[in-house]
């Protein structure tokens, strides 16, 4: 990647050389005819502006003929030919490339715009602060413009570039392959700059800090997020580079402002994918910290914030690349768009009130990943919550997607919150056992429930209910303190497997609908109906004896 793009560099300024010349300015058709007398002319901003750019040119070089297109009045005279050359120098820098045949000839031209007062702007983008206006009966340069001259000089030459625009011309003006010496010179010290710069950059991060975090721990960290980000940045700092010196080479206007194009689109865009790739480094972050909590709904909301960042920074990176790089005048454009969201909003107002109501969800929490939940014809589990809908596995194992905005205006039995889970069933014994037998049942029952270790033990009821049609009703209340169904299901088979276990003991028997057809009894045969012990301490030394065994059973 280094190495590539440094080709690439060196050959795109290889190709340029051919079409480079001298001239720094667009070309500049003859006023009305060939007497130079009439590059003297500042009677319109046509007249003021060929006046000023033809006495600059490299064949025809008179700084103090064009500094009479400057408003002086606020300046001294003495500085008037260097702020000429200045400010020419500011328009090939910031790659103005001024169209002279596109300005307006007539000496009273007015400016619509700005109140109806008589000037002309040449780019209110890149030098709002440059204009014409009129003095009299003259057009020059306004006042307040060549009061800014050596500010906006700095800061289109900065860090001391400015002094190369002198010194490098000095070198030499002989020309090789369409460069002069001077601009070949000029390449060659920049991509020299632009080489060191990147290596010395990527040794820093490269064996700096990823040194230093894979030594901490956090060499999966520095590999997936901190390398992919280190070169872009890196890339960053190329094209800023570029952006600063390629105005010192003094190239043709027109391939200037060409680069300076490109360049100017190059850095909100790299800066756009240096966010994108940030957000990736919060999101696992995010994700961390979201593994650490109980709710499953914080898991959901990280990749939903991932997606919403990631648009954000792609829509507010494409508008800097507009207005910056491609001066593109984005205000019409968001005026557009914001009566056009108006109408977006009321076309889709269904989907507002979903994502609005994905907003509740994530900050009320009815329930989360996972929750078994009800509401009205909805019944299943929670597998994902996004920003429209909310996916909910059914129990016939299909996929129901609920708008948000449904969900957050219903009212939702959330199983998956219970603390306790309930267990209700009926018992039913037949009528012919005893009233000690049925006592030492209940209390079997009970010591049932004390012994299971998934029961609630401070709130349980065993009760003899009812008499039914065929049968005496025990009452059998209790609740499991479980997390889940499955585990809520092997609670129900264990405990009333003890229940069968403890009837089997006991003798009890269970009742279901029959009828008893009675038949005289003969001496020679036994009856149907079974013999109970009288008394209760043989029933209670059986169940001492189930409650032994049950005790085995649960320490195996």
């Amino acid at each position: 990647m280094k190495n590539y793009i440094n080709y690439v560099l060196m050959a795109f300024l290889w190709l340029l050389g051919p079409v480079c010349v001298s001239a720094q300015v667009a070309p500049i058709p003859p006023l009305f005819s060939e007497d130079t007398s009439l590059f003297q002319n500042f009677s319109s901003p046509y007249s003021t502006t060929v006046t000023f750019f033809h006495n600059l040119q490299e064949e025809n070089f008179q700084p103090e003929i064009a500094a009479k297109a400057l408003d002086l009045r606020l300046v001294e005279n003495d500085e008037a030919g260097s702020l000429a050359v200045k400010l020419k120098q500011v328009f090939d820098g910031k790659g103005v490339y001024v169209r002279v045949e596109e300005i307006p000839t007539d000496i009273d031209y007015q400016d619509s715009i700005a109140n109806s007062r008589r000037v002309y702007f040449f780019d209110k983008t890149r030098l709002p602060t440059i204009y014409l206006e009129k003095v009299g009966e003259k057009w020059l340069f306004s006042a307040y413009t060549v009061q800014r001259i050596n500010d906006l000089h700095t800061e289109t030459y900065p860090f001391g570039t400015s002094k190369l625009l002198n010194l490098l011309p000095k070198i030499g003006n002989q020309r090789y392959f369409g460069l002069q010496l001077w601009q070949l010179a000029g390449v060659f010290f920049l991509l020299l700059t632009i080489f060191v710069s990147h290596k010395v950059f990527t040794i820093i991060i490269d064996r700096g800090i990823h040194y230093v975090l894979v030594r901490m721990g956090y060499g999966g960290i520095a590999e997936k997020y901190l390398l992919p980000v280190a070169r872009i940045v890196s890339i960053y700092l190329i094209v800023a580079l570029l952006a600063i010196f390629i105005r010192v080479l003094q190239l043709p206007i027109f391939v200037v402002s060409w680069i300076t194009l490109l360049l100017n689109g190059l850095k909100p865009f790299i800066v756009t994918v240096i966010f994108y790739k940030l957000v990736d480094i919060l999101s696992s972050y995010l994700l961390r910290m979201a593994e650490k909590t109980a709710s499953t709904l914080d898991d959901q909301l990280v990749p939903l914030v991932r997606k919403t960042l990631k648009t954000f920074v792609i829509v507010i990176g494409s508008l800097f690349v507009l207005k910056d790089g491609l001066q593109v005048d984005i205000v019409p454009f968001l005026t557009g768009l914001s009566i056009g969201g108006l109408a977006f909003a009321l076309a889709a107002q269904d989907t507002i009130k979903n994502f609005f109501g994905s907003v509740m969800i994530f900050i009320d929490k009815p329930f989360q990943v996972g929750d078994w939940i009800t509401s009205g014809e909805v019944d299943g589990t929670v597998e994902e919550v996004g920003f429209r809908s909310t996916r909910v596995r059914t129990f016939r194992n299909s996929l129901m997607y609920i708008p948000n905005g449904k969900i957050a205006d219903a009212t939702i039995d959330n199983h998956g919150l219970r603390r306790y889970r309930r267990f209700y069933s009926t018992i039913t014994i037949t009528y012919d056992t005893p009233p000690e037998l049925i006592e030492v049942f209940l209390k079997g029952l009970t010591q049932l429930v004390v012994n299971h270790p998934k029961t609630r033990k401070d709130y349980y009821n065993i009760y003899l209910n009812n008499l039914s049609a065929y049968s005496i009703d025990v009452m059998f209340y209790v609740f499991f303190e479980v997390p889940t169904w499955p585990e809520e299901l092997k609670a129900r088979e264990d405990l009333i497997l003890g229940i069968i276990r403890l009837a089997n003991t006991l003798g009890v028997r269970f009742a279901f609908p029959t009828q008893t057809l009675h038949m005289e009894t003969f001496p020679e045969k036994k009856g149907l109906l079974p013999v109970y012990e009288t008394g209760t301490s043989a029933h209670i030394q059986r169940l001492e004896e189930f409650i032994r065994q049950e005790s085995g059973r649960s320490a195996d």
